[in-house]
């Protein structure tokens, strides 16, 4: 699926700090990141690139519009195989029904196939569930948690 015109698919950078963390605001509470920490947490998934492959959409002006994060998690199981996990996907209000979200998903579901995961999983709220399914994803089990906030 291409990106649709006037849009750029990248890594995030330190620069990105107050436009990812807008962004992300649309899936959930962010807090109160400080510039700092935006580039320790980037500094860290450059450093474990293997396992982190953060991605952004930006616009014309190089803003970011949409963000996505694929971690690759080493098992033992499956001959010591290898899960995708897809997180934080999140496009900014403005910018949903452009198609971004579904870019998104497919280019993270790419870089997991490239990097040798014998699948990739993730979880979404009940009202998703539908985007998810267009996207070739399908409901497997149930999300469990257990949340220390």
């Amino acid at each position: 699926m291409p990106l649709p015109k006037g849009y750029s698919f990248r890594a995030p950078s330190a620069k990105d700090h107050a436009q990812y963390t807008e962004t992300l605001k649309v899936l959930t509470k962010v807090g109160d990141i400080s510039p700092e920490q935006f580039q320790d947490v980037i500094y860290n998934w450059e450093k474990y690139s293997d396992i982190y492959h953060p991605r952004v959409i930006v616009d014309e002006n190089d803003t970011v519009v949409a963000t996505g994060m694929l971690v690759v998690e080493q098992k033992i199981i499956h001959t010591c195989g290898k899960v995708g996990h897809i997180e934080d996907i999140a496009v900014a209000k403005s910018q949903q029904g452009n198609r971004l979200g579904d870019y998104l998903i497919s280019s993270l579901t790419e870089i997991a196939k490239d990097a040798g995961c014998y699948k990739v999983i993730l979880d979404c709220s009940p009202e998703n569930v539908g985007f998810y399914e267009k996207c070739g994803y399908s409901p497997v089990g149930i999300e469990m948690g257990h949340r220390f906030d």
